[in-house]
């Protein structure tokens, strides 16, 4: 899939961060493809990119919206229909990450098909895929797990994959959602895999390689989440991972999406992460644990990570504030 850049990022009317994550992952992790972002009335997060009308990104460069809006179900509102149109009436493409089509709005088939303009829905991969196997595969491979949906699964992995980069070592990020494929250019959104062949996918995503190449490979959801745990241990068993490594946001209250129940303790899903990996792999084993402490004061941070990591016996850091060097230390 080759999708035109520039992008105009479209915010939509996201209630938050999380809600706006796809645009914002993309704008961190490839600014110089991004420029501006279009929100609607009462969106609440923002990128640091210039306020554009389709019409003022298309002058800017922009071939291609990029709806970086995501929501429970994967659908699109109806207040967004106008701006996709507008779009493709302008002469760019849309792209999208959302388990909905593109083509099945009919406004939005229309003005693509008269405008000769191509949609790119990324979730929705083409090809087949394998059952998996679960056979021994050379290679080392790494793979973010959590405690929670939207914890840091991504940015960790993309973290550690330019660390790694920068260190010579070969290897490849395997992006399996769609905020992942629209940085990298290519993966699998394994959630809208057939559950029968989502292990053979991500199989398929991270082949054998020579003894010495790292697969980092994106995570999704949580084992203890009721909502997304059969994508987790899904990717977990097509991973075939030797090292994990733990993802957390310490502020929340509940598991997302779901009032009323609680994330697990670290303990409990490290340990629930390390029974299910045993089924493929003999020895697999956490390299540390990332926290994302965006929402705690620079002391309080550090506390915790001090904490954590006395509790657990394992390198705690958050990579948005101190890196992610202890880990990769203990990766390699």
């Amino acid at each position: 899939m080759s999708i035109n850049h520039p992008y105009l990022l479209f915010l939509g009317d996201a209630h938050d961060a999380l809600a706006a994550k796809t645009a914002i992952g993309v704008w961190q992790w490839r600014p110089e493809a991004c420029v501006g972002q279009l929100r609607l009335p009462g969106c609440v997060p923002s990128v640091d990119l210039p306020e554009l009308s389709v019409a003022e990104g298309w002058a800017r460069g922009a071939r291609t919206l990029l709806v970086g809006v995501v929501n429970r179900g994967g659908v699109f509102a109806q207040d967004w229909i106008d701006t996709m149109v507008a779009a493709l009436e302008a002469g760019m493409d849309v792209a999208s990450g959302l388990h909905a089509r593109l083509g099945d709005i009919p406004a939005v088939a229309e003005a693509a098909r008269r405008g000769g303009r191509t949609l790119h829905d990324v979730r929705h991969p083409e090809g087949s895929f394998p059952i998996g196997n679960g056979e021994p595969r050379s290679g080392r491979r790494l793979l973010t797990v959590g405690t929670d949906c939207s914890v840091g699964k991504m940015y960790t992995t993309l973290c550690l994959h330019r660390a790694l980069e920068a260190r010579g070592v070969e290897s490849h990020f395997r992006a399996t959602g769609q905020t992942g494929i629209f940085i990298e250019g290519s993966g699998v959104a394994v959630d809208a895999i057939v559950s029968d062949f989502m292990s053979g996918a991500i199989e398929q995503l991270c082949p054998a390689a020579p003894e010495d190449h790292w697969d980092l490979i994106e995570g999704q959801g949580s084992l203890f989440h009721p909502s997304y745990a059969g994508v987790s241990l899904g990717l977990l068993h097509g991973a075939q991972p030797d090292t994990l490594v733990l993802c957390h946001e310490p502020t929340r209250t509940h598991m997302r999406g779901l009032p009323g129940r609680p994330l697990p303790d670290l303990a409990s899903c490290l340990e629930a992460n390390l029974a299910a990996a045993r089924v493929v792999s003999p020895a697999p084993r956490f390299a540390g644990v990332s926290i994302n402490t965006r929402d705690l004061g620079p002391k309080e941070a550090q506390a915790l990570l001090g904490r954590t990591e006395a509790e657990l016996g394992l390198p705690c850091i958050d990579p948005a504030r101190g890196g992610v060097e202890r880990i990769l230390d203990a990766m390699l």
